[in-house]
């Protein structure tokens, strides 16, 4: 959805819609369906840092790797390496280790998740640029901050995922805000039906943001970080799924490095909550 939404967005100013809208969804929410909470000032500075880092500054990083090497190698470098650096950074700042039997299970689904998209690999041109592999590189580092700062308040504190997702974002768009200023980049979309355009952007925005950062939260909460990370990756997996459902051609050998994918899952929650 928001590949299509990208025909008349910028990726900056789709980036602020989408965390405005969100943000929106989750003041109601929070407001009038929750009961207050307490929120420490030091619980602010890590969430939005969080924010900060993990959605302002890794979604930047993570355009630019698109724009020097294209999709499927950034998607390919970033997927493949935060998983990694999350159970690194966990290990180091939270003390929070994987057994061996889990390193396979990370191993497995990362190897598969790679497989996978090479074999779907859109890109027409080999691009080789040095830096938009750093950029992919820093993408995925930035990410596995925001992971395991968000997994150490969520289970330090007594926030909800719903507070934490709204915090995290404003330290999100806080970034995103200052780019879209130094970068003059045009605020509004650019379409011939304003209205289909905003209807299905609602849609996208709470489908792909404001529930997968609610469930995101949820997931910091019950399960350790670099778990939450790799099976963030398998979202290449799934969405196979839903572009055969919409008709695109899906390559058959997919099928099987798909099932790999699913087994490293299985073999991650058995683990996990076993």
């Amino acid at each position: 959805m928001f590949r299509v939404l990208g025909q008349h967005f910028s990726p900056l100013s789709l980036n602020l819609w989408k965390g405005l809208a969100a943000i929106a969804i989750l003041l109601v929410i929070t407001e009038f369906f929750l009961p207050p909470v307490s929120i420490s000032n030091q619980t602010w500075f890590w969430l939005l840092l969080s924010g900060v880092i993990g959605i302002g500054l890794g979604d930047t990083f993570f355009f630019q790797a698109l724009n020097k090497i294209g999709d499927s190698q950034s998607i390919l470098v970033a997927e493949t390496l935060a998983p990694i650096f999350t159970a690194l950074l966990a290990m180091a700042w939270i003390a929070e280790w994987l057994s061996w039997q889990q390193w396979l299970g990370v191993a497995l689904v990362l190897f598969s998740v790679d497989m996978i998209i090479k074999i779907q690999k859109r890109d027409t041109v080999d691009k080789f640029e040095l830096s938009g592999y750093v950029y992919a590189g820093l993408a995925a580092l930035c990410q596995a901050v925001g992971a395991v700062v968000s997994r150490d308040v969520l289970t330090t504190t007594n926030i909800d995922a719903f507070n934490a997702s709204q915090i995290r974002l404003i330290g999100g768009l806080f970034i995103i805000v200052i780019l879209m200023l130094l970068t003059k980049k045009r605020w509004l979309p650019k379409t011939a039906n304003v209205k289909k355009t905003w209807m299905f952007f609602l849609g996208a925005t709470v489908i792909g943001t404001f529930a997968a950062l609610y469930l995101q939260m949820l997931a910091f909460t019950h399960t350790k970080a670099a778990v939450v990370q790799t099976l963030f990756a398998t979202s290449v997996v799934l969405s196979l799924f839903v572009a055969k459902i919409l008709g695109e051609r899906v390559n058959k050998r997919t099928g099987f490095w798909s099932l790999m994918a699913l087994v490293g899952v299985g073999v991650l929650v058995a683990l996990e909550h076993g």
